[in-house]
């Protein structure tokens, strides 16, 4: 079985609580009937706790939860919040025995991961810590390999966060050994595999489909995204295709962000070479090497290829790219603009430096006509270079308002 969970905490001994994802209306509606039902503070009068009894604690953030007596040390109760797996010591004014709910099975799994023996044949407190920073409230899929023998005991799973095998990322990190060692070479990219990026299916020509602008090269030359966002039913399957696609992978590119302290550097700077770079931002998003700009100290010329856009980067902001994230197409198209051409009698002198038939007012003109805009185009010719016509929320060609203050001539 496959299903989507929360991680909501590590036990100290490496066990990985979660929660499924399904289970997520039935405990919230839970909580809402013990915060109807318990009200002010726990109980103030001496109590004489057993261990395994059934109880309900108030947290530190004034909520009452579900929990179960661990073991009693003179004022002070160690107890397990049988809902998010997490123990903790606590006095025991905040604590509140009860036989309440106790015939509703806990919603958190106590889980380990399959043929994955921890160093040390326990895991580590920087492994447990690292874990917990990993993963902690973040939402991950579930692969089931095994059923425990003993109905409270630890299910065996396949952990796998943002298209990543957690066995595999952690025998990469030598905080484990995953007895399957093919997963382990699928977990990060090897510089010798020499792989590329999938190009990004088109809708068909004629058909008109919503886009953004993701970089202008020049009034001509723009890179454009198949826009996911509106009523996708009314979409082309292309379409919905490419909105599964850039949500999934803006979820992958996310953990790699928590992991990407851990991904060697580039050590081969061939051209086209997929890789992770570091935007001005300081995130990491999916680039391809270009060139070599500078020697000392090494300049890499790369481009953002869910973007379009250019960055000359060191090699410290260059990391080699996870396998998984190679499966998601290239987002950005680069495409050329139909029905227009620089105009002959364009007298200003500001030209754009690498593309000169064209004036810097021309450019300026034409970021005001998309930015802001939402815009769709409609595909004239796919080759030898992919021609569109591009249309404002007017339905007007956006090279039009360039024609009328003589920046461009139509090109029939």
């Amino acid at each position: 079985k496959i299903f989507q969970a929360i991680v909501s905490c590590i036990g100290g001994d490496g066990t990985i609580y979660i929660i499924p994802k399904s289970f997520e209306n039935a405990l919230n509606n839970l909580m809402a009937e013990i915060q109807n039902t318990f009200k002010g503070l726990g109980l103030l009068i001496p109590y004489c706790w057993k261990k395994g009894e059934a109880c309900v604690v108030r947290g530190s953030d004034t909520v009452w939860y579900r929990a179960k007596i661990v073991e009693v040390s003179g004022s002070t109760v160690q107890v397990q919040y049988i809902d998010r797996g997490y123990i903790e010591s606590i006095p025991q004014c905040h604590l509140y025995p009860t036989t309440f709910y106790t015939g509703i099975p806990p919603f958190c799994i106590p889980c380990q991961l399959y043929k994955t023996l921890p160093i040390g044949n326990f895991w580590q407190q920087d492994a447990v810590d690292y874990l917990q920073e990993l993963l902690k409230n973040e939402e991950v899929e579930i692969h089931v390999e095994e059923l425990p023998d003993n109905p409270w005991g630890k299910l065996s799973i396949s952990l796998y966060f943002g298209g990543m095998s957690l066995s595999s990322f952690m025998a990469y990190q030598k905080y484990c050994v995953a007895e399957d060692c093919q997963d382990i070479q699928k977990g990060v990219f090897e510089g010798d595999l020499s792989p590329s990026y999938l190009l990004q299916p088109l809708p068909f020509p004629g058909e008109t489909f919503p886009v953004t602008i993701t970089h202008l090269v020049s009034p001509k030359e723009v890179y454009i995204c198949l826009d996911s966002s509106g009523n996708l039913t009314k979409h082309s399957a292309t379409e919905r295709a490419a909105s599964y696609d850039s949500e999934s992978l803006k979820k992958a590119l996310k953990w790699c962000n928590k992991i990407v302290k851990t991904l060697p550097h580039l050590t081969n700077f061939k051209k086209e070479l997929p890789c992770l770079a570091e935007y001005v931002d300081g995130l990491w998003y999916r680039a391809k090497l270009l060139s070599i700009t500078q020697l000392v100290p090494v300049q890499i010329l790369v481009q953002f290829v869910d973007y379009g856009t250019y960055l000359v980067a060191p090699t410290s902001r260059l990391r080699h790219i996870p396998c998984h994230l190679l499966k998601y197409p290239v987002q950005a198209v680069r495409v050329l603009l139909a029905g227009f051409k620089p105009a002959s009698g364009d007298k200003n002198v500001e030209r754009i430096p690498y593309s000169p038939e064209w004036s810097l007012k021309a450019l300026w003109t034409m970021v005001d006509c998309i930015e802001g805009k939402r815009l769709s185009a409609s595909i004239l010719t796919v080759s030898p270079e992919v021609t569109i016509s591009l249309y404002g929320d007017d339905k007007n060609l956006v090279h039009l308002k360039l024609v009328e203050m003589g920046l461009a001539e139509l090109d029939e």
